[in-house]
């Protein structure tokens, strides 16, 4: 038997094993409806595959390369390509991808006036996941947190222009809170008129998209003018974006992330390097001398012809992610509209069956969207319209229910019903954050009083849409949901 035939042979077997093993992975259209009320967990995210990731996986893995190389360009071709961008670049974490994307924007190859310095001001907002705020700090820079909108998730931007101070504010850092698209139209125009730098933290909205009613805002010119209204995938409105490809999210490697490079290339070549250790080289991995001078550079105090491969421009990290974990991505990344569709209909699923408890629930709406009816939304004025790829469906208690939150989660626990609160809730809060303005009070300034961000904190909880749930596990949840307020209001 051939190489090639005993490699197909392994495959074949490896198929028909996925097949029997992890047909509770499969997406909610394709399992068998063996859920058992009570007994089989239902997790607010999970790992959804099919056998073809898994021969992906083991196919890499056979051929033994291990370092990223030639299914990490697959899969970052196929996401640039999705997502309708110039460049994405593999990272192994989401968190990795936001600390990469950020400390970009610190680089001495930059503009001077725009490079990101030590006190250097980054909006961004208080209630979310600290990993998007972390890099900022990691940086020197600070932190200028704005309140969350509690029914958006989003950040509360009627403080946005009293957040900027001339000559200290350099950036706006946010994330897409639960698949919702944040306030894009405002926050693009803001950032256009001071030249702002704008990272979207698109980690959990892949999938999602933002219609702008007037592309005016956009911070990259198009080679043709965009139709108005202009429609596009969030991470690609922003100067850099990132991407988390840890299981609960939209797709998954395992472990995993990217960090997408909108349109300005020079941002490739430096996100390219710190990425990669800080070298000048931008060779992959098992290539020498793309640049055809390999030994004809003279650069800092080195010697002219020092080996470009050991030439370090930046202080960067080694966070690449595994071929293997990419060759996964690259199969689920086929996969992503198929998912998109999944979620949206889960949450429209667990919006009917709660449509009669919103007299102790506040629901979340899409950012620009006034109300819900079964029919659809209702939108505001703005001309800008929001289609969340939805990672979460959130449930905030209403002031005055006679339950709280804390109590309905420990319900739905005891119903093996996953959920999780809203990340970190009020990051302020948190005791790394009160610890650091005790060290620092001058470490992050505060907008405002973040009641939004408070209220998520004390009564907003989330259950999952992801695409594995079954109908009989949404109505499980629902029911769960309904029971629990029957019992606290008779």
């Amino acid at each position: 038997m051939s190489l090639d035939e005993l490699k197909a042979e392994i495959l074949r077997l490896t198929r028909l094993y996925s097949q029997q093993a992890h047909g509770g992975n499969l997406p909610g259209d394709m399992r068998e409806d063996d859920f058992v009320p009570g007994e089989t967990p239902v997790p607010y995210a999970a790992r959804t595959f099919t056998e073809d990731e898994v021969c992906a996986a083991v196919g890499s893995t056979l051929d033994f390369w291990l370092t990223l190389g030639k299914e990490g360009e697959t899969m970052e071709t196929r996401l640039a390509k999705y997502l309708g961008i110039r460049r994405t670049l593999l990272v192994n974490s989401g968190s990795s991808a936001n600390l990469l994307a950020f400390s970009t924007l610190t680089s001495h190859k930059l503009p001077s006036e725009r490079r990101i310095r030590p006190g250097d001001e980054v909006i961004t907002c208080a209630a979310g996941f600290p990993t998007t705020v972390a890099p900022i700090i990691q940086n020197g820079a600070v932190p200028v947190f704005l309140d969350n909108d509690p029914f958006t998730a989003n950040a509360d931007l009627s403080k946005l222009e009293e957040a900027y101070v001339p000559g200290k504010t350099k950036a706006v850092m946010m994330a897409h809170g639960l698949g919702n698209p944040f306030d894009l139209g405002r926050v693009l125009a803001f950032c256009k008129q001071h030249d702002l730098w704008l990272i979207e933290d698109n980690c959990d909205a892949l999938g999602s998209t933002y219609t702008l009613g007037d592309p005016a805002s956009l911070l990259h010119p198009q080679k043709e003018t965009p139709a108005r209204p202009y429609t596009a995938p969030t991470g690609t409105f922003g100067h850099l974006s990132t991407q988390s490809f840890y299981p609960p999210h939209h797709l998954t490697m395992g472990e995993g992330g990217a960090v997408n490079v909108v349109r300005d290339m020079k941002l490739k070549l430096i996100v390219e390097s710190m990425r990669d250790w800080g070298r000048d080289c931008w060779c992959p991995s098992g290539q020498d001398n793309t640049c055809n001078k390999r030994f004809g550079w003279q650069l800092g105090e080195l010697p002219e012809g020092y080996d470009h491969k050991y030439i370090y421009s930046h202080l960067g990290y080694n966070l690449k992610p595994l071929d293997i974990q990419a060759a996964i991505g690259a199969e689920q990344v086929k996969r992503l509209p198929a998912f998109s569709a999944m979620r949206i209909a889960n949450w429209e699923t667990l919006r009917i069956g709660l449509a009669d408890l919103e007299a102790y629930f506040d629901f979340s709406l899409p950012t620009h969207a006034t109300g819900w009816t079964p029919e659809g939304f209702t939108w505001d004025d703005s001309g800008c319209r929001t289609a969340p790829s939805w990672f979460g469906f959130q449930l905030l208690v209403k002031p005055g229910a006679p339950f709280s939150h804390t109590e309905l989660a420990q319900h739905l626990n005891a119903c093996k019903v996953g959920t999780r609160m809203f990340f970190g809730g009020n990051l302020t809060r948190q005791p790394a954050f009160v610890q650091l303005r005790k060290d620092n009070p001058a470490a992050f300034r505060v907008v405002g009083e973040l009641s939004g961000a408070d209220r998520i904190m004390h009564s907003g909880l989330f259950l999952g849409v992801y695409p594995g749930l079954t109908q009989a596990m949404l109505e499980y949840m629902i029911s769960s949901i309904q029971d629990f307020v029957a019992t606290k209001t008779r």
